[in-house]
């Protein structure tokens, strides 16, 4: 089965081109809007790349149609059977993939308020297809749908009931598509079915997330209504009290708009030490930089923290798995993270195998697990869109 996998953003759309779930090609365009747009595609030995200006989403869909034809592997779009689109905010409505239809698409649109930045850019992109290629089968694979089962009391927020039924005030959490990715994953690698398994995943990149998975099922993450809520990001100040709000509002005379955008941007490791590029903090650190130092020490401790809450809430924790760009790559976070929860839940890392970049990183002392398994989120939205596909009506 050919799929299309998209991800569409506000300036920019990526995306991959799977045969039977086997990646063969990636491409994507960047700059959307601007004077100068990229392009690039690359499929087995070929890499091109073009400049022009694509002056809307439009334009770039067409480009990347262009590019899947140039370099053969899209004669016409009858050997395509599907597009799968990456929907950052599901809400409520959606605890599952779905085919794209018109009451999905207004239910998404409906969805904006709550993803502003995300939705209409993924909106977008489907709404562009379906112009293009009406007959083409869509499928839309949301962000939030893996948490949607989280029981109530981790899914709502102490406030007034009635705000969570009138303003749809809840926790929904994202990644969900990461999270469950590496949970199959380390299943496969444990040798045991997902359902029988209790899994705290950590996706650590520039945004980050951590979730509890209790056989197979999210029952608690750090991120919430928004992504800015959880552990401490690249830019995102992750949890603090909401009562710094009003006070900046109120003495610094900083307005409400300022103070979100300096929530989002301008806060986490950034606003820590200057820089969210955790190589570059690292490097830093280990210089004698104090703000990198006290940046990363900070933001390994919320997530140890986190490792924390959720062993508890798991009761028995069968691995710890590591992923996104920081997980993956970053020896030095991963050996600071674990360090210290050998007495607190039997966690105890392998110093020799982390910095070696095993897949495998638990010492054999250890009673849980410790797995580094690369995220795919374009291959589990591939996954997604063939199993909506050959579903029985």
């Amino acid at each position: 089965m050919n799929i299309l996998v998209l991800n569409s953003g506000s300036s920019s759309i990526k995306c991959q081109y799977f045969i039977d779930c086997i990646s063969v090609a990636s491409a994507a365009v960047e700059h959307i809007g601007e004077e100068v747009g990229h392009s690039q595609i690359q499929f087995e030995k070929i890499n091109l790349t073009y400049t022009q200006a694509l002056g809307n989403h439009h334009e770039a869909l067409k480009m990347i149609f262009t590019m899947l034809k140039e370099v053969g592997l899209l004669s016409n779009t009858k050997t395509l059977d599907a597009i799968g689109h990456r929907v950052v905010h599901g809400g409520t409505h959606f605890n599952a993939p779905v085919r794209i239809t018109h009451e999905v698409i207004e239910t998404i649109r409906s969805l904006i308020p709550l993803a502003p930045l995300h939705n209409p850019a993924n909106l977008e992109g489907i709404e562009v297809m379906h112009t293009l290629y009406p007959n083409l089968a869509q499928v839309a694979v949301f962000d939030t749908a893996f948490h949607q089962n989280m029981p109530e009391y981790a899914a709502l927020y102490p406030l007034p009931y009635a705000l969570s039924q009138t303003s749809h005030i809840r926790r929904y959490g994202f990644h969900g598509t990461s999270h469950h990715y590496v949970a199959k994953e380390a299943a496969q690698m444990i040798g045991n079915d997902l359902t029988q398994l209790n899994l705290i995943t950590l996706h650590l990149g520039n945004g980050a997330s951590a979730t509890a998975i209790k056989a197979g099922i999210s029952i608690d993450t750090s991120m919430g209504m928004t992504p800015l809520e959880g552990l401490m990001m690249g830019t995102r100040c992750g949890d603090i009290d909401p009562a710094i709000i009003p006070y900046l509002e109120e003495h610094n005379q900083i307005e409400s708009k300022s103070i979100d955008r300096m929530l989002n941007f301008e806060s986490g490791l950034k606003g820590i030490c200057g820089s969210n590029d955790m190589k570059e903090i690292l490097a830093r650190s280990d210089q004698g930089d104090e703000r990198a130092r006290l940046a990363l020490e900070m933001y390994v401790y919320r997530i140890k923290k986190y490792i924390g809450a959720y062993a508890v809430a798991l009761g028995r924790v069968d691995a710890v798995i590591f992923t996104g760009g920081i997980g993956e790559h970053a020896a030095k976070v991963r050996e600071m993270i674990c360090e210290g929860l050998e007495e607190s839940i039997k966690l105890k890392i392998d110093k020799i195998k982390n910095k070696a970049g095993n897949q495998s990183i638990h010492s054999d002392e250890s009673k849980i697990k410790l797995l580094v398994i690369p995220t795919n989120e374009e291959l589990e939205i591939a996954r997604q869109t063939q199993k909506i596909l050959t579903q029985t009506p």
